[in-house]
């Protein structure tokens, strides 16, 4: 069986889109998942399956979801080793004075296509800095990440993927999930 994290997007924000964790994590028990850990209430699974690919995984959540929720959330999934390799090549860390609580990470359906990332590092952000490594666009907001421009919505009209943001703190925890 190989170990999945599956982020939801957009669930339990502002009283909309209500999905409780223990919920969740019975409909995964449902699925045939195993191991299931769910992690505060943003949406955020570890677990292990047999499906092959992140992608079947991501289509089986979302279809699940709907069914049984009555709404539509987009789902991004990725195997221990691909969170690993994440949370490793963050361009920020190298930097000793940019601060780990203005750390976050944007998770991406894709990797987008270069001249929307060209148009993107055109946008003035003020004091955000982003990067993008294939799938993952690396966030540093440094008057803090709800004061930034680079919200879900906003990168996703700019990149045409579909993309889900979890601070520093959240993306180790569900590394060390995968570990235990």
């Amino acid at each position: 069986m190989q170990t999945y994290i599956s982020i939801l997007r957009g669930i339990n924000v502002s009283g909309h889109r209500i999905i409780k964790m223990d919920a969740l994590k019975k409909m995964c028990a449902d699925l045939k998942f195993e191991n299931i850990k769910t992690y505060i209430q943003s949406g955020n699974i570890v677990f292990q399956a047999n499906e092959k690919t992140t992608q079947a995984i991501s289509e089986i959540l979302k279809t699940n979801i709907e069914k049984i929720f009555g709404f539509d959330v987009p789902v991004i999934t990725l195997t221990q080793t691909e969170l690993e390799k994440i949370v490793n090549s963050n361009p920020f860390l190298n930097d000793k004075s940019k601060d780990l609580a203005f750390f976050h990470i944007t998770f991406l359906s894709e990797k987008p296509k270069t001249e929307y990332t060209e148009l993107l590092k055109q946008i003035n952000l003020k004091n955000d800095q982003f990067k993008i490594i294939d799938k993952a666009l690396y966030l540093y907001c440094p008057d803090s990440y709800s004061n930034s421009k680079l919200t879900n919505s906003f990168i996703e009209s700019k990149l045409k993927v579909t993309a889900t943001t979890r601070n520093w703190k959240t993306v180790n925890q569900l590394l060390k999930m995968t570990m235990n």
